[in-house]
């Protein structure tokens, strides 16, 4: 649950440090004091937008931090990305400054919007002043719905398998409509392949055979070079190797009269080793070498023909092994495309799949659908709407990412009248009272741990604005709850309450909030019940709604 709440210099607050305790907190306050500035900066330590706009005038930055007790989910959470819970504590911090940049931290450690979002929905649930509006569209409808009964889960399954199955839908329909050009195209990789798999191309091919052509081209004057080189090393009448030898015994000689000789010898010893080998290897060599003429010809043709292959498909000789293997590989990614029973077989097989998958989540749908219609319609006996009833209908609809059916929000406000949609019998108390109940009703099913009513109550008051308070304060006792309100029969219900008021401090106007005793919550619940003048019949009633 929410634990603290520091702000600093964010739109008209320039310093507050709230902490919270469980059960059900209310916070109220005269019209533009800033309650909802406080949902505001909690919600943007949760991921939410920011801009310079929420820096409050003449600061550098605005800076909020929130720290929350870890649930399990949350310590989960945590370790999957790597992070480290502090006594059981998570600190969300973000700072804004004057020129937009925006700043995350979940514990200290540097984060993204993004991810405070993600964690966020495992801390917080917040419903806005205008939800009620939302729940006229089916698509809110359906996630509320979705929601309540827990089937996130099976709600991207079913998408997976929607996308899937359209993919292939897709493709049929594409193969079928363009089967002419998709066949001319195949024809044409047929012709290619087949043109290049006739010379039967192997990798490297080009380096070796003009490798070989320019051996079999320069053959004369390779032997006649091996030759000359050979004469003068080892088969001339004074050859190098000879003189050599007379060198070193001459040497070797003199050596016994000058020792220093010997460096030379040591020299030359492994020059006359080397051309030693120098003779063997071109003796070798001259074995080998001949003049060739046919094989010349021949690798000539090959040379040929691969370069004109290349100039036809305006590629480099030594990329015609690539262009085979890259056409093979075309043609059966090609043939399994065009395969138009295979494509009608798989789009059916994962349409199967689909409607397996989408029915299930209709059966739970209708299962859930049932006990929140009931649960509703308790709540309407007891929010003045006596004989009413809610119904969710789950109408057969087109499949789609969703499932198979379509949800809406049917109601009746009174005993004889058949349930209609809600966006078009509900009146504006109507459909806040109904917001509100479903709001309460769903919240009880979540796993979030706190629960943020931002003025959900508007619109209603009276009676209705007691039991409004008592069913805040029974889903108080399971989770931690905090409302904006300005009904002092909600006030009245509450644990804890926070008061908002504004000062004036030169040009500019501060928040300023404060927890509120028992005397001061009656000053405050007689303000509004009374206004700004507040009588002892005002204080009077504030006592007698504390005390109920």
């Amino acid at each position: 649950m929410l634990r603290t709440l520091s702000i600093r210099d964010f739109v008209i607050v320039d310093h507050i440090e709230l902490e919270f305790s469980a059960g059900f907190s209310v916070l109220t306050g005269e019209t533009g004091a800033g309650k909802s500035i406080l949902i505001d900066a909690l919600s943007l330590t949760l991921g939410g937008r920011g801009d310079a706009s929420m820096v409050r005038e003449g600061a550098v930055k605005a800076d909020i931090c929130a720290e929350f007790s870890a649930t399990p989910a949350c310590n989960i959470w945590m370790t999957a990305h790597d992070l480290d819970t502090e006594d059981g504590m998570i600190l969300l911090r973000r700072v804004i400054d004057n020129a937009g940049r925006s700043k995350a931290y979940i514990n200290g450690v540097s984060a993204t919007a993004a991810q405070l979002r993600e964690l966020s929905t495992l801390l917080v649930d917040i419903h806005g002043q205008h939800a009620h509006q939302s729940l006229l569209q089916n698509d809110t409808q359906r996630q509320l719905l979705d929601n309540h009964a827990r089937l996130a889960d099976q709600v991207q399954t079913v998408g997976v398998l929607y996308k899937n199955w359209y993919t292939l839908q897709k493709q049929r329909s594409q193969f079928e409509a363009n089967a002419k050009q998709v066949l001319l195209e195949r024809e044409r990789l047929e012709w290619q392949f087949n043109e290049l798999d006739k010379l039967r191309i192997f990798p490297g091919e080009w380096q070796e055979i003009t490798s070989e052509h320019s051996r079999l081209a320069h053959a004369a004057s390779l032997i006649e070079g091996a030759q000359y080189a050979l004469n003068i090393i080892s088969e001339s009448e004074d050859p190098i190797l000879s003189q050599l030898a007379g060198a070193n015994q001459k040497l070797a000689k003199l050596t016994e009269f000058d020792e220093s000789l010997q460096t030379v010898l040591d020299m030359l010893e492994p020059a006359r080793i080397h051309l030693q080998e120098a003779t063997s290897f071109l003796n070798d060599y001259l074995s080998r070498v001949e003049l060739d003429p046919e094989r010349l010809r021949a690798v000539e043709e090959r040379v040929e023909t691969l370069y004109s292959s290349a100039r036809k498909f305006h590629i480099k000789p030594e990329q015609l092994p690539d262009l085979v293997k890259n056409l093979s590989a075309e043609l059966i990614q090609l043939g399994e495309a065009t395969d138009l029973a295979s494509l009608s077989a798989l789009e059916e097989a994962a349409f199967t799949t689909y409607l397996e998958a989408a029915g299930k989540l209709s059966k739970e749908r209708f299962a859930a659908a049932k006990k929140l219609s009931v649960a509703v319609t308790s709540a309407m006996q007891e929010l003045s709407m006596a004989g009413g009833c809610f119904a969710v209908a789950l109408n057969p609809a087109e499949p789609s990412a969703h499932g198979v059916e379509q949800c809406e929000f049917m109601v009746a406000g009174h005993a004889g009248v058949m349930p209609r949609p809600l966006a078009k019998v509900a009146s504006g108390g109507e459909l806040a009272r109904l917001a509100l109940a479903i709001s309460v009703i769903t919240s009880a099913s979540t796993a979030t741990p706190t629960l943020i009513f931002d003025e959900v109550d508007s619109g209603i008051g009276g009676g209705v604005a007691e039991v409004v308070g008592r069913l805040l304060k029974r889903l108080g006792q399971d989770y931690q709850v905090l409302c904006v309100t300005h009904l002092p029969q909600v006030a009245s219900q509450a644990d804890q309450h926070f008061q908002v008021s504004k000062s004036s401090q030169g040009d500019s106007t501060i928040s300023h909030i404060a927890s509120l005793d028992h005397k001061a919550r009656v000053e405050e619940i007689a303000r509004m019940l009374g206004g700004l003048e507040i009588t002892a019949t005002t204080r009077k009633h504030a006592r007698e709604l504390l005390a109920s």
